[in-house]
């Protein structure tokens, strides 16, 4: 029985919203890789065309494009799993393949074409009559 949960983020927004797909809906996303389109109807979203951009599994490792499996890689500078704050600096650390498998627990979309239904509510700022602005620094 896989499930996962689908982070989507809208690039021209910056909204992001999570939705849990299981059973059959989920097989859909068996075997696809990172970086490949996906239609919306796989997670109940017609009309919608997302793109895969990354993911991680069980255990929290993320997922990283050209690598086949679970494996611990040697990372020079930047990218997906290290975080440096000087360059050259060499670190190995354990990320997953890029193709979604059973191990998989998130996966991470973005919208390439928004469908008719609308994904994110529009949120209304109420600004209290009683609000005080904050007063100046002397």
């Amino acid at each position: 029985m896989a499930q996962y949960k689908l982070c989507i983020s809208d690039p021209k927004t910056g909204r992001t919203k999570q939705l849990e797909v299981k059973d059959n809906d989920a097989k859909q996303f068996a075997g696809m890789k990172l970086k490949q389109p996906i239609k919306g109807e796989a997670c109940g979203l017609p009309g919608y065309e997302f793109l895969i951009t990354g993911g991680s599994d069980k255990a929290g490792f993320p997922m990283r494009s050209g690598i086949m499996g679970k494996r611990k890689v040697i990372l020079a500078y930047g990218g997906t799993g290290i975080r440096t704050k000087e360059f050259g600096i060499k670190q190995r650390k354990t990320v997953c393949g890029s193709t979604i498998n059973a191990d998989i627990v998130q996966i991470n979309l973005k919208i390439l074409k928004e469908g008719t239904q609308k994904l994110f509510e529009d949120k209304k700022e109420e600004v209290k009559a009683d609000a005080v602005a904050p007063a100046k620094a002397a």
